[in-house]
């Protein structure tokens, strides 16, 4: 983060995947997701926030450079248990948060996309987290139910106007179409998109390979299915037949898949956050990728 002033002197474990570069932003491919350290339906505190912060703790103990969150979380809640655990932050640190939805009264997560809404969230990221400059801001497009049509030019402009100012460094976008990506490339550069993906729902598989070429990050959210978590039978086969969890067949075939895909995976659990690094560092065979290759297609 812009503000650190210190680093970490812990020794940095060997996580699956190594490292990929946005923009001037070294992070660790296995990063992780902070929404579930939020309360129920991602509103309100954690339940245990002491172990909340272990989790975030832990994380970072572990080599984990890349957190993503978003002051919509809670809301405000995830932010802050990021800032009580971890700042002043360690220098390879990186958080990335997104704008463009908040939470209304009923939890629901209306859209927040004009250009006050937006200049709003960012001063509240920067508050929240205790920062003068956010690393990298997604701009989330759609909505609760997958992305929309519609030009993202009046909102991705207010973001490059705030990246001018200084109080942006990297911009991304989330839940986006295909034409959006295409309209943003003609504004600003991007550093990332974070979209659905996953072994069964792999409507990107085009995007991944073209932001591949163009050395842009995908970040698949819900990799493990998210609130539905992934059935398959064929990974099931593939889980048994390596003897392990289904969950780790999926985030080790996310870091195969390609070489620009950042996993976030969340939990609320410093035993489940080791046990999806575990997980991850599966090396899978060509036997388990042929078998694996059939599911979502």
């Amino acid at each position: 983060m812009t503000t650190a002033t210190t680093s970490d002197s812990t020794p940095t474990p060997t996580l699956p995947g190594g490292t990929w570069t946005m923009g001037d932003l070294t992070v660790t491919r296995f990063g992780y997701g902070a929404m579930q350290l939020a309360g129920p339906g991602v509103t309100g505190p954690p339940a245990d926030h002491d172990g909340a912060l272990a989790v975030l703790r832990e994380a970072v103990r572990l080599g984990i450079t890349h957190i993503d969150t978003a002051d919509a979380y809670g809301p405000h809640v995830t932010n802050r248990l990021i800032r009580e655990a971890l700042h002043p932050y360690p220098g390879p640190l990186h958080v990335v948060t997104k704008v463009g939805a908040h939470r209304d009264a009923d939890g629901g997560w209306p859209p927040a996309r004009e250009p006050d809404d937006l200049r709003r969230a960012v001063d509240a990221n920067l508050e929240t987290l205790g920062v003068e400059a956010l690393d990298l801001v997604n701009l989330r497009l759609g909505d609760a139910t997958g992305p929309r049509p519609g030009s993202l030019a009046t909102a991705y402009g207010t973001l490059v106007e705030l990246q001018r100012q200084g109080l942006i460094r990297h911009l991304g976008l989330s839940n986006a179409t295909a034409e959006q990506i295409a309209e943003a490339e003609t504004i600003a550069p991007f550093v990332c998109v974070q979209n659905l993906y996953n072994l069964a729902h792999r409507q990107d598989d085009d995007l991944v390979d073209r932001l591949a070429e163009q050395g842009v990050a995908y970040v698949p959210f819900f990799p493990l299915g998210g609130f539905t978590p992934l059935q398959s039978a064929t990974l099931s086969a593939v889980a048994g037949r390596r003897g392990v969890r289904p969950t780790a067949v999926a985030l080790a075939w996310l870091l195969r898949r390609s070489p620009n895909i950042l996993l976030i995976p969340g939990t609320s659990s410093v035993a489940h956050l080791r046990e999806n690094i575990a997980g991850a560092s599966l090396d899978l065979t060509e036997e388990d990728l042929a078998a694996l290759d059939t599911i979502g297609r």
